[in-house]
């Protein structure tokens, strides 16, 4: 039995590449296994769904979806450790992980099939990738296939010609946002990743492969580039900074993106999910379901607001 990891995923897959710098940060020996048509019968033996990633441990256990990988794989291998020790700073880490799976991914899927230039760029290297080494015609054929079935799924995050604007310019907002808060440190919670920076730096890493978001990226927020290339092979250089210390810049991006965006996003997906149940008499809701999904939005958000609030008073009794 060998001792490593295999990693089965695509390298435009944020999910993907997000699990890659974790093991790479962890030092877990792995393999990277580009999915493709050559390896497909080992991957459907460990998957339980078509989906990447799909780590295969070396006692030949299949896991699926980043962040539970991530997660079981900390229990694992828990140092150097991903979490900060102090609570608000875990508990928004853990927030931002969140954030940047869902609303990153909206940045990303959008501003990837939005145009033509990162249409046919997205197209074709997904077409190489899928084609077992066609050239020519036969990978023009394939880039075109992949174009006609993407673009259209830009639904999936939400995008149309109303909300195309929004999503633009909570990417941009983002990009000045971090570039301010990497402006003394390296990763978002100091001196080392933490579990926050490996779903963020996903979603920017696909941005940054990209013509038009990748441009504005380097354009705009050079900080931000450098720190996608950063965290390709992170590495620890110190400790965590305290609350205290990140607040300043971390506090604009949770009230304006997180709090003012993602956060109401989500529970109007909620408050759709539970107008979507069964009506009386088909399925019985068990009580206070609706409440929880009703309430879920208000309840993180006072939970950053009690924890920031609480973390101020204690910085002003030190």
């Amino acid at each position: 039995m060998s001792d490593a990891h295999k990693l089965f995923g695509s390298e435009m897959s944020p999910y993907s590449v997000k699990v890659r710098s974790y093991l790479r940060y962890k030092g877990i020996t792995h393999e990277w296994i580009e999915r493709g048509p050559s390896n497909q019968s080992e991957f459907a033996k460990h998957a339980k769904l078509p989906l990447v990633p799909l780590v295969v441990t070396p006692d030949a256990h299949g896991l699926q979806d980043s962040t539970p990988i991530v997660e079981a794989l900390e229990t694992k291998f828990p140092q150097p450790s991903v979490h900060p020790s102090e609570p608000v700073a875990k508990f928004v880490s853990e927030l931002l992980e969140e954030w940047g799976d869902e609303w990153g991914n909206k940045w990303m899927f959008h501003l990837r099939w939005a145009r033509p230039a990162d249409q046919d760029s997205a197209a074709g290297r997904l077409a190489r990738g899928m084609s077992g080494g066609a050239t020519g015609d036969a990978l023009a054929k394939m880039s075109a296939g992949v174009k006609e079935r993407m673009v259209p799924r830009v639904w999936f995050v939400g995008s149309n010609a109303e909300t195309a604007p929004q999503i633009e310019k909570s990417y941009l907002d983002t990009l000045a946002l971090l570039e301010a808060h990497l402006a003394t440190r390296p990763y978002l919670f100091g001196a080392r990743p933490a579990f926050a920076d490996f779903a963020v730096w996903g979603q920017l890493y696909e941005c940054w492969t990209d013509p038009t978001a990748g441009g504005w990226m380097r354009e705009q927020a050079p900080r931000v580039a450098k720190y996608v290339g950063r965290m390709l092979d992170p590495k620890a250089h110190g400790a965590f900074e305290p609350w205290a210390a990140l607040a300043p810049t971390l506090e604009p991006l949770l009230l304006r993106e997180v709090g003012g965006l993602f956060l109401i996003a989500a529970r109007l997906h909620l408050h759709h999910a539970v107008a979507s149940l069964p009506q009386p008499g088909e399925f019985v809701v068990p009580t206070g379901v609706g409440h929880g999904l009703d309430g879920l939005a208000e309840r993180v958000g006072e939970r950053v607001a009690k924890l920031i609030g609480e973390s101020h008073r204690d910085a002003g009794q030190r």
